[in-house]
């Protein structure tokens, strides 16, 4: 009666002694073959050697970056109700300011214009390299004028007194290079320099004059 199951047995131990060999044999293969790209990487790189603590370095595999899923919108709901938000202003007065006057002229130029604050260029600009548009992402630009069909045309940015220090300038750099190859026009008020006339004729520039209407419409005759 036992004679089958001890074959079954010996059967399955043969099997479960091959599995391990094979383990066993992959995994001697697979540090021989690291080893051996170890020694080719530090053959064409000696400079690395002459390094201090060049032997620490370790290849560590990326983080995936987290997922968008329900459990993070959970998280961030638990976070709001217990945090506590006030509205702000968009633009500060002197911003404020440059935006009436800026609208007020443009749409007198043509109604169909339209300009909007504070937009993020990550809405109005798109690349296909993703560390490109990272880099302009969550950068913002004080006026935007967009014509009929919504397109974005002329960036305005408003410098005020305060606005080259520290890494502004560098920050300007970037917005200015992405609209350029976007074929979006970039545009300065100085705070103190530019005046109402110089903003006027500034849009005159910038601003597509809409087609003329006649006069009266035609009749269509029967």
């Amino acid at each position: 009666m036992l004679t089958p199951f001890l074959a079954d047995f010996e059967q399955l131990l043969l099997l479960t002694g091959v599995l391990l060999v094979g383990a066993a044999v992959g995994s001697s293969i697979e540090r021989y073959r690291s080893s051996q790209r170890r020694k080719a990487w530090r053959q064409k790189n000696p400079h690395w050697e002459k390094q201090p603590g060049w032997q620490d370095l370790r290849v560590v595999p990326a983080t995936p970056a987290p997922s968008s899923s329900a459990s993070d919108a959970v998280d961030q709901l638990r976070i709001v109700l217990g945090a506590e938000f006030a509205a702000r202003a968009l633009l500060n007065r002197s911003e404020a300011r440059v935006f009436r006057e800026l609208d007020r002229i443009v749409l007198g130029f043509n109604p169909a214009w339209q300009v909007m604050a504070q937009v993020s260029l990550g809405e109005i600009l798109s690349s296909r390299d993703t560390n490109a548009y990272r880099c302009i992402n969550s950068k913002r630009v004080d006026l935007l004028l967009v014509d009929e069909h919504c397109r974005p045309r002329h960036v305005v940015e408003y410098q005020g007194g305060a606005h080259h220090q520290g890494s502004a300038a560098a920050r300007d750099a970037v917005k200015k290079e992405a609209l350029r190859r976007a074929g979006i026009g970039y545009h300065e008020v100085i705070a103190g320099q530019t005046t109402p006339s110089d903003l006027r004729r500034l849009i005159e520039r910038l601003v597509d004059r809409p087609p003329e209407l006649p006069a009266s419409v035609p009749t269509i005759k029967a």
